[in-house]
């Protein structure tokens, strides 16, 4: 099954979530139909951000049963991943640009008994997952750099996605964006093929509430067709 006939899956990046009610903001988007929980780790060299690591998550992972997706802007993953594996996540995903030897990595995180996925920046070129297609289950190309919430999706970054769907072919990987999600560009990374929508600001800061924005997101993307690649 290809990458664009995947259902689609609506996975908050609590990156927006007001972090003195994580536990609270977490249990809400996921009883609101959150499908995949995204929890950004950051490192503060990688990117210039700082968020939380392997403790908070743990400490968070009793408030629902809701698959936990970690993303990991760190500069050294290797040293942590099975700090993340106990704390509870089922997938996590490394950036390309940091992992020297990118297929040990990968095989670590599945011998974790996670998902293993790999994440590309803006500037950095899909040819580097080729070699390593059969150990990846996801790939997350971002729409901006990343460090930060809120940041304006790059519409460059579209050709991108199709030539990533076009690699994933029929292989069971989800193809993920992450980067200024909302219902007017949902439709738009549909179309070239994602299946995996990371979405921040328009969950998390949405005035009509939790349950209605992921229910917009949905029926942006069910609303236009997706390219046949």
């Amino acid at each position: 099954m290809s990458s664009a006939s995947k259902p689609v899956k609506i996975a908050p990046s609590v990156l927006a979530s007001d972090f003195g009610k994580l536990a609270d903001e977490i249990k809400a988007v996921s009883l609101a139909g959150a499908d995949w929980i995204h929890l950004d780790a950051m490192d503060g060299r990688f990117v210039p951000n700082l968020t939380f690591g392997p403790p908070v998550i743990k400490a968070v992972r009793e408030i629902t049963d809701v698959y936990f997706d970690a993303h990991l802007m760190i500069e050294d993953p290797d040293v942590i991943l099975e700090d993340f594996a106990s704390a509870g996540v089922q997938g996590i995903t490394v950036h390309v640009e940091v992992c020297t030897h990118l297929n040990r990595t990968l095989s670590r995180i599945r011998e974790l008994g996670c998902r293993a996925g790999v994440a590309i920046n803006p500037a950095t070129g899909v040819d580097s997952l080729a070699h390593c297609l059969h150990l990846i289950d996801l790939i997350l190309v971002m729409t901006v750099n990343p460090g930060f919430g809120g940041q304006a999706f790059i519409p460059e970054m579209l050709p991108k996605i199709e030539q990533v769907a076009t690699m994933i072919g029929n292989r069971d990987i989800q193809l993920q964006v992450d980067g200024g999600i909302t219902a007017k560009t949902a439709p738009l990374v549909r179309q070239a093929g994602a299946n995996n929508l990371v979405a921040g600001s328009a969950i998390f800061g949405a005035k009509e509430g939790y349950s209605e924005a992921i229910a917009a997101l949905r029926q942006a993307c069910s609303a236009f067709p997706v390219k046949q690649l």
